[in-house]
């Protein structure tokens, strides 16, 4: 009598999202069949068991701009909005950041400690929000149903803790250290009682500076260190243990010599959770190789990217074609040195969004958040006119709303790579594509994968022994979620 066997394999179940310059926004696919013969197809070598870094989450932030125009349009479109970035049915952001104190996308200056020389900050007091800011962040949570991780970043300390007595540049007097890293503290309480939870801060947003233009505080590295291991740290650390630290916050270039003052030895270390890094340096390069070094200082901690956005530039209006069309420019095609032009050429914003997203993830990154949420026709509010794109614009005369290419655009990582998500490693035969993946705490894959060409690309994902064939087309961002199903 000869016995005989079933050998059971899992059914890989596949749904495919897709953003492309054709006109798709995060549509879901029903065919996504390859054409033509499979002698060129693309390999991409899907590797779970060889894990990464663990996602802390995506989103964008909430500032006193998109707070105050959410304030003027519709109750409809307001809630369409923070559905759309907070919702089962939307982005579903689950990291994001705000600014304590003003910025420059405040409608002015403003400190929660207005009273010079209230060293104890007995005057202390985030009224300043409670028309705005508070208001969208509560609107966000009723609708997250996972709820959502809140870093807040200090552009500038209240002038009279500064040497030079101003909202722009300086640097924080000794004297008030102790003030400072108390104001931190306070901050999270006052939140607290607002029925909002602090999950982390930088130190300072951009301590290089911005040339004095808006809203900043300068540090050297060691300064920052310094602060952060004798002040804001023990604070923190007595007051609220749970709250996050993050150093640096600026851009990537400079990214080596922050890490070495930061985790320079034990001592130096133990009050910094992690990093935080922003892409301004470049509309293009993602600077791998300075990540990795980031990593490999700290590889236990968080290395997060903080801010993006599409800066110097006003929003093109209904205009999906815009987004996908190398015609954007940044700050550095006028004003970057010479030394430097090469990095800032023209450029489309929803290839440097998805390349420079996918290349964070390649290279240990496990945080990524936007800029504004929200902005107008004009790119603002702005109190120094320094005008941005974000991924929602708002007519607030009209009251209408655009969501733009950027939103979708993000929407393919924050939607499907949610936290604790375990990237790995990924093998990709092509390189004009780029491609990431991660494992989600259910199970689930998420790859997402990007075609700058024009060029339509026949690909296939080999998961362990079985195969599956997509047509990537030109001009797209393809979310691919694959999950097993027991035959």
């Amino acid at each position: 009598m000869i016995a005989s066997c079933e050998i059971k394999q899992d059914v890989l179940i596949v749904d495919v999202y897709e953003t492309s310059a054709s006109g798709n926004n995060l549509k879901k696919l029903t065919d996504f069949s390859i054409e033509g013969n499979q002698d060129s197809l693309v390999k991409i070598n899907l590797f779970p068991s060889k894990k990464r870094q663990k996602i802390t989450g995506f989103g964008g932030s909430f500032t006193e701009a998109s707070a105050y125009l959410l304030n003027n349009i519709s109750k409809k479109n307001r809630d369409s909005i923070i559905e759309a970035y907070f919702g089962e049915s939307g982005a579903k952001y689950s990291l994001t950041r705000t600014h304590m104190n003003s910025c420059d996308f405040s409608l002015g200056h403003y400190s929660y400690a207005p009273i010079a020389g209230d060293k104890n900050l007995e005057n202390f007091t985030i009224d300043e929000d409670k028309n705005d800011l508070i208001p969208m962040i509560l609107d966000a949570k009723k609708v997250s149903k996972d709820g959502f991780k809140i870093l807040a970043s200090p552009w500038t300390a209240p002038p009279w803790m500064k040497d030079n007595n101003w909202w722009t540049a300086g640097k924080l007097l000794p004297e008030y250290y102790d003030t400072w890293a108390l104001f931190f503290s306070k901050y999270v309480k006052a939140y607290k009682q607002e029925g909002i939870d602090i999950w982390g801060f930088t130190v300072e947003n951009e301590p290089l500076g911005n040339d004095g233009n808006w809203e900043s505080m300068h540090y050297t590295p060691d300064e920052m260190t310094n602060f952060v291991q004798h002040h804001l740290g023990p604070k923190l650390k007595g007051d609220y243990p749970e709250v996050k630290i993050l150093g640096y916050d600026q851009n990537r270039e400079h990214l080596k010599e922050w890490v070495d003052s930061q985790f320079k030895n034990e001592e130096t270390s133990k009050y910094f959770d992690g990093t935080a890094i922003h892409w301004y340096a470049s509309t293009f390069h993602y600077f791998p190789e300075e990540l990795q070094y980031a990593h490999q200082k700290a590889p236990n901690k968080y290395l997060i990217q903080s801010e993006a956005c599409v800066d110097a530039e006003i929003p093109k209006w209904k205009d999906d074609a815009w987004y996908w069309k190398k015609e954007a420019t940044d700050w550095g095609w006028d004003w970057a040195p010479e030394k430097d032009k090469h990095m800032h050429p023209k450029y489309a914003p929803v290839h440097r969004y998805a390349r420079d997203i996918i290349g964070c993830l390649n290279n240990w990154v496990d945080g990524w958040i936007d800029w504004n949420m929200v902005l107008n026709t004009q790119g603002g509010p702005n109190w120094f006119k320094n005008w941005c794109v974000a991924p929602v614009i708002v007519d607030t005369e009209k009251d209408e709303i655009y969501f733009t290419p950027l939103y979708y655009t993000l929407s393919h990582f924050s939607k499907f790579i949610r936290p604790e998500a375990t990237v790995f490693e990924v093998e990709n035969s092509d390189k004009e594509i780029m491609v990431t993946a991660a494992e989600n705490p259910d199970g689930t894959i998420a790859v997402v994968v990007f075609n700058e060409t024009n060029q339509s690309k026949n690909i296939q994902l080999s998961l362990g022994n079985q195969n599956i064939t997509i047509k990537l087309n030109g001009q797209s961002i393809q979310t691919i979620v694959i999950q097993t199903q027991e035959n």
